[in-house]
């Protein structure tokens, strides 16, 4: 299977007035398309700057990184958020809903910035909604939602350019047991369908739903094991 996310020798240095700080330190990995990953690791491990630089909301101060055959470091600024916006969807802990935006008007968002045309968006946004278990709530806001809720509507604005990656960072942290482990079972479920995941999180129990896990300390990948998950 071909590779989808390729890092060789990947760094990020920060400084901190005279001091410099390797918050990733020549991390090398594959992701094939298709794949569940995790990244796990304790705060300061590099796993949330390994995740900004997948998605392309920073950049490397070494090293290449190459996502779904696009180099990301030969990207200019404009360029960059094009490419994000169509190849990579992202979900968070804290949702990031537009609370004067209906769960529809949400889902949209990334199409109006993709160029598409109304009709075609919105017909796209409801069959997400539905595919994510929500058909008959898109007229709802998000402080009309459960947090679940809020959090499918999130998976499904992720979804709505058919992207090539779905980035996924603590997706169940502000989430009950219950319904967490409801929104894992959606991920692993959108995987089957062919959707590559790779989330983000502290949570060995997240971790386990994934089919790979891949475990930093200071900067570094320690260990990349496969699991019995599918």
């Amino acid at each position: 299977m071909a590779a989808l996310i390729t890092a060789r020798m990947l760094a990020k240095i920060y400084r901190m007035g005279e001091e410099r700080v390797r918050a990733l330190d020549g991390v090398d990995f594959d992701i094939d398309e298709g794949e569940f990953a995790a990244i796990v690791g304790p705060s300061g491990s590099g796993k949330s700057t390994l995740m900004n630089l997948i998605g392309g909301l920073d950049r490397a101060s070494d090293g290449v990184l190459t996502i779904a055959g696009g180099t990301l470091a030969k990207m200019n600024d404009a360029t960059l958020a094009a490419f994000r916006n169509k190849r990579i969807g992202f979900v968070f802990q804290s949702f990031n809903l537009l609370p004067r935006l209906s769960a529809l008007e949400n889902v949209e968002l990334p199409m109006i910035y993709a160029g598409v045309p109304p009709a075609k968006r919105r017909k796209r946004a409801a069959e997400l909604l539905a595919q994510v278990g929500l058909g008959e709530r898109g007229r709802h806001r998000p402080t009309q939602l459960s947090g679940g809720q809020q959090q499918r509507v999130a998976i499904a604005r992720a979804l709505s350019c058919s992207p090539s990656l779905l980035l996924a960072d603590e997706p169940t942290g502000a989430l009950d047991t219950k319904t967490g482990t409801e929104i894992l079972g959606l991920f692993k479920q959108l995987n089957r369908d062919g959707v590559t995941i790779v989330i983000v999180t502290h949570d060995p129990g997240v971790a386990a739903n994934a089919q790979r896990v891949i475990e930093m300390r200071d900067g570094r990948i320690v260990a990349d094991r496969r699991t019995e998950t599918r």
